[in-house]
Order: structure tokens, then C-alpha cells, then sequence
């Protein structure tokens, strides 16, 4: 499965997402979905950005394959603002010459099981270059997969993880390297896809 370029930016520019209004006390962040775009084949993407997490003692998130980003600070104009900002500090790739293609559905952060007062908003980024990253202490790897083979199912994979002191079955994508997409960053890589093509089917997943 492919996504040529006209079908992503025209899938964005049609696409109202789903918001979440956030609380007085709502913990808001927001991730960069980064596509490079090949050399080779100008009229696709070829690649999408993930980085794996270090390992960091309290962070619910500790070690997992994401999307560069997180919370919003003060200074942030908005939650755009702030995955450029997060990106930037945690990897060193400035997205302020990358072309913007707007903003998926809002998810709710559900860490180890638990739904927490928080949003996730993802917003969409296109570079054309591949830059030398300069990964801060948040950051352990930088990893760059094929879109459409993520789209296309054949990396989907299991793997089982402790669950509130219980063994439990989680879906995701494999990536070169043994990297395990899943959870959030899993979830909002499906409602990127089904955002691009309403016709998309995610794997079949195991219980």
C-alpha cells in the first residue's frame, strides 16, 4: 500500500479533527508525525520518524518507541508549537522550513492501563531532507521506518508485556532493529492511516 503525496495533503486539508477540550486541570502534549519524503520517488513518502524513549525511572513511557514530542509549556503559542519545540530539544531536527499539513483526532494518554486527565495531539510534518540528529538524554534511538509497508500490515507483530502484575498481549509493529511500536504511538498511527484512507483496514489483531 502506497500514499502518494496528493492523496496525503488533500486526505489533510479535508480532515476536521476530532478535539478534546481540555479541563482547568488537563495535562496537555502534543507529537510530530514526521514523513521524509524519498529522493528516489519524489511522489511518495517513503519514511515516517519514530524514537525510542530512554529509560528513565517514573515515566510511564520509559523506553517505548514514540513520536517526538510532549508537554505544552507556558511559552507555546499553541500545541503545534510545542511538537516543533520537543522535537527540536529532543532530537535537534527543526521543523520550522517543514511543510505543515495540519492536526489529527486528540487521543486521551492510557499509561499501563490507566486513563489519565491528559491529550495527545498530533500534528503532521513533511521534510524533504534527512537530517545529522542530535538526540538529548530523553532519547535513546532514532529510527526511521517505510510508511508503506507499515501501512500495508506485514510488520504488524505481538509482543507480551507485564500488565498490572499480569502478563499481558499487546499489538503493534515491528521495526527493523526489534523495535515494538505500540500503545499510543500504535493508536495514533492506525487514526493516521484511517485518516488518509477511510478504506484502510488496521491488522488482525490477537486478544
Amino acid at each position: 500500500m502506497t500514499f502518494p503525496t496528493t492523496k496525503i495533503r488533500t486526505a489533510m486539508q479535508g480532515f476536521r479533527p476530532t478535539l478534546v477540550t481540555p479541563k482547568e486541570k488537563t495535562r496537555q502534549a502534543s507529537v510530530a508525525i514526521i514523513l521524509k519524503q524519498s529522493d528516489q520517488q519524489p511522489s511518495e513518502f517513503s519514511d515516517i520518524l519514530f524514537i525510542q524513549r530512554a529509560e528513565r525511572t517514573g515515566d510511564p513511557w520509559s523506553g517505548h518507541m514514540a513520536f517526538p514530542g510532549g508537554h505544552r509549556e507556558d511559552h507555546d503559542a499553541d500545541l503545534r508549537a510545542a511538537a516543533m519545540r520537543e522535537t527540536h530539544e529532543e532530537i535537534g531536527l527543526s521543523l520550522d522550513d517543514a511543510e505543515y499539513l495540519g492536526a489529527l483526532d486528540h487521543q486521551r494518554a492510557q499509561p499501563r492501563g490507566r486513563t489519565l486527565d491528559m491529550l495527545i495531539a498530533p500534528h503532521v510534518f513533511i521534510t524533504t531532507r534527512t537530517p545529522e540528529f542530535q538526540p538529548n538524554h530523553e532519547v535513546a534511538d532514532v529510527v526511521w521506518a517505510p510508511l508503506p509497508v507499515l501501512a500495508g500490515n506485514s510488520l504488524h507483530d505481538t509482543e507480551t508485556l507485564p500488565m498490572a502484575g499480569r502478563p499481558t498481549v499487546f499489538n503493534g509493529y515491528r521495526l527493523s532493529g526489534g523495535h515494538f511500536v505500540w500503545g499510543l504511538t500504535y493508536r495514533i498511527l492506525k487514526s493516521f492511516f484511517t485518516t488518509i484512507d477511510g478504506g484502510w483496514q488496521p491488522p488482525v489483531e490477537i486478544d
